[in-house]
This record gives structure tokens, sequence and C-alpha cells, in this order.
């Protein structure tokens, strides 16, 4: 007669395993896991069933903070114009805040754990068309959400090529004011 499954254990290690992971990245062992969380490999196993179902129940978790926390600053403001709060996203994920969610699924993008979430990449890229239409809707342009989408994206790999925040920077604030011009535009 084995244990009967204790899931707020299991989620007290899940959130232990992703904030080590969003701090130090995917480990290729468990052991970094292990540690972070004070118990064994073991343990682990028994929890999430293999290494791999581990990952990728990190992965989710880590994906649903990094939604949870910049799909709240997506979310248009009534005392505010729409580009103000694209501008204090920006700030915050291209600053510590986003920094580790940045990192981790970069690592994601360009190697083989992309083999733990086949399709990251595109939903990497939906997951936020809806709150930036939403968002954009409030000046009158939800039609603009993929431009959006992708000018932060692309300044986003720009920055982690480069490191050049000042230039980065100034480029979406550029993007911002033709923004508001087109806005203008349509009404």
């Amino acid at each position: 007669m084995g244990r009967r499954p204790q899931p707020h254990i299991k989620e007290r290690l899940l959130d232990a395993c992703a904030d080590h992971a969003l701090a130090h990245g995917l480990p290729d062992r468990l052991e970094p896991l292990a540690t972070a969380t004070g118990t064994s490999a073991r343990m682990l196993i028994y929890h999430f069933g293999t290494r791999d179902a581990l990952l990728r129940a990190v992965l989710g978790r880590a994906r649903q903070r990094q939604l949870d926390t910049f799909g709240d600053l997506l979310r248009a403001r009534p005392d505010e114009p729409y580009t103000t709060t694209l501008n204090r996203a920006w700030i915050s994920i291209t600053g510590p805040d986003g920094q580790p969610y940045l990192r981790m699924f970069g690592q994601l993008r360009e190697s083989a754990e992309q083999q733990l979430w086949p399709n990251f990449r595109r939903t990497a890229t939906t997951d936020w068309l809806g709150p930036l239409e939403d968002g954009l809707r409030n000046i009158g342009r939800p039609d603009l959400a993929t431009l959006v989408l992708a000018v932060i994206r692309g300044l986003l790999m720009d920055l982690d090529a480069t490191g050049d925040t000042t230039r980065t920077d100034r480029a979406f604030g550029d993007f911002l004011g033709t923004i508001e011009h087109l806005s203008r535009s349509k009404s």
C-alpha cells in the first residue's frame, strides 16, 4: 500500500523549483532542484513522475507567473494613455523583474529544452496578443497588437544580443510615439 498523493507538498515543491529555475536557469540534473527544495531527487520523481515532467511543470509555473505579472502590467488603466502603460510594461519586462523570465524562456527557445514544450514559440507569441488587443482597443487600434508584439520581441532580442539598454529603450520610446500618432490619425 503506497502513500496517497499530497498535492500541497507537490505545489510547494513546484513553487520552490520554479523559484530556483528562474534564478539560475533550468538545470541539467535534478540535484540543484532537490537542494533548492530541501528534498531529494527521488522525492521529486515521486511527486512528478519523471525529470521531464518536473521540468515541464516548472516551465508551466514560471510561464503562468510571467503571464499574471506582465498581463496585469499590460491591462489598460482608465487614468492613463495606453502608451504610458506600454512604457511601464517595457521597463518592467526589461528590468530586474523581467530578466529571469527572459533568461529562462530564451534558453527554452534556443536549446534542446524546447522538446519539453514543443509549441512554446507559438504559445509565447499568441499568449500576448489578447492582452495587447484589449489595451490597444482603448486607443481605437486593437489591430496594432501584432505590430506592437513584434516590436517588443525584436527589441528584446536586440537587447539580449547587444546589452544596449539605452538604445533599445530609446527605440521603444520612438515606437510609442509612432503608436500615439497612428491612434490620433485613425480617429
